[in-house]
């Protein structure tokens, strides 16, 4: 009668005994059902073979010359845990066999076996192998997935941080924008109204100071009355350019010259405070199509708040860099930096902590900035100071 095949024919199955018939008996058993089989004689050999070829069963005796079973089983299960090990014993080594199941094995067999007994066994082991690595493989692909659906919830948290980000900023950028409208209308009609009577004053000192019988020292005071309607006009002046988005002469703007001009202006502000400069410029970056007048204000406005921050020295950084998209300017400072509480108020027309500062300078910068369709930041650098960041869009005609 034929022998029946087993389920698991294909699979290696090493038997280890120092036995030369039990390993031939054995043998021709186990490749009538369809399994390769390995042989060895002592734990070494059957090491080898492990490491060799991974069978997935193996029968080992437990006492052998060389290296006795319970060693090799124990090597097996720490460095080959994919081989499951059946251990042989002798008939009435009880604690044997409970040792070698504490070390590793997943049954034993007495000597001497029925091949019928044997062959069940077998399939038994095979089975829960079979079982138990399919389970380890669901745990591990549970594990795998886990961490990819922590990798998507992390990159998932983080959009929606930098979407949060950006919806506060635009939030802001409205608010920003209905300020600047509404500050608009009040300042157009102020500065209409306040100019009538400053004509009037500036009118009556000028003719208070032809007359022939002037004293020196009311002439002095009528001279401090003209300076300060001149001042009141200039705020007026700075009130209205902070909030009027009229038709500009846009051209081509070479910010690399600007940049030098500002520079150039200040230059004895910056010798007298003792200022070093970096400056990091890409000289052949784009020209900008703006109006030149107020790119000028930019640099202008920005590099003379660093020199106030700085009135005994420090370290005055300009930089402009460029790619095929934008124009990104950088002008910080090594001065105090912005106060925490400051840091969303300092655009904000009439905003000042300067002690005879209009708070137009920098409301005027980000006007111009939006305008252009740029952004500009302002933030505290680590090493202290403060750093201005404006992003300006570059057009397809964008020309060096």
């Amino acid at each position: 009668m034929a022998q029946v095949k087993s389920r698991f024919s294909g699979e290696t199955i090493l038997v280890v005994d120092d036995e030369d018939v039990i390993v031939e008996l054995t043998t021709l058993l186990l490749k009538k059902r369809g399994f390769k089989v390995l042989c060895a004689s002592n734990g070494k050999e059957c090491l080898q073979l492990v490491k060799e070829c991974r069978p997935a069963l193996a029968l080992v005796d437990y006492m052998m010359p060389v290296m006795n079973g319970l060693d090799a089983l124990k090597a097996i299960r720490r460095d080959y845990p994919d081989t499951y090990v059946l251990m042989f014993t002798g008939k009435g080594s009880e604690e044997i066999a409970v040792e070698a199941m504490k070390a590793g094995a997943v049954d034993y067999l007495q000597k001497p076996f029925v091949n019928q007994n044997l062959c069940e066994r077998i399939e038994a082991v095979l089975l829960r192998r079979e079982v138990e690595l399919e389970n380890h493989r669901l745990i591990v692909e549970r594990e795998l997935l886990q961490r990819e659906i922590q990798q998507w919830n992390s990159e998932l948290e983080k959009r929606v941080r930098q979407k949060s980000a950006e919806l506060e900023q635009a939030h802001k950028d409205i608010i920003q924008s209905e300020k600047l409208a509404a500050f608009g209308h009040v300042s157009a009609g102020m500065a209409h109204e306040i100019r009538n009577p400053l004509n009037s004053i500036n009118l009556l000192a000028q003719i208070l100071l032809s007359a022939d019988d002037i004293s020196v020292d009311n002439k002095n005071y009528i001279t401090r009355i003209t300076h300060e309607v001149e001042r009141i006009d200039s705020i007026l002046v700075q009130m209205l350019a902070s909030s009027r988005s009229s038709e500009k002469s846009h051209g081509k703007v070479d910010l690399v010259q600007m940049i030098d001009r500002v520079l150039s202006s200040a230059q004895h502000q910056i010798k007298a405070q003792q200022i070093e400069l970096d400056i990091d410029v890409d000289r052949q970056a784009p020209h900008f199509r703006a109006d030149r007048l107020e790119m000028e204000q930019i640099f202008t406005n920005l590099i003379s708040n660093a020199l106030y921050e700085m009135p005994h020295g420090g370290c005055l950084s300009v930089s402009l860099k460029s790619d095929a998209e934008k124009l990104v300017i950088v002008v910080s400072d090594t001065g105090p930096g912005i106060p925490r509480e400051n840091i969303d108020r300092i655009f904000d027309p009439f905003f000042t902590t300067k002690e005879k500062g209009t708070g137009f300078g920098l409301s005027v910068v980000r006007r111009i900035v939006t305008g252009c369709g740029g952004k500009i930041k302002a933030e505290n650098q680590g090493t202290g100071g403060a750093c201005f960041t404006i992003q300006l869009p570059l057009l397809p005609d964008a020309v060096h």
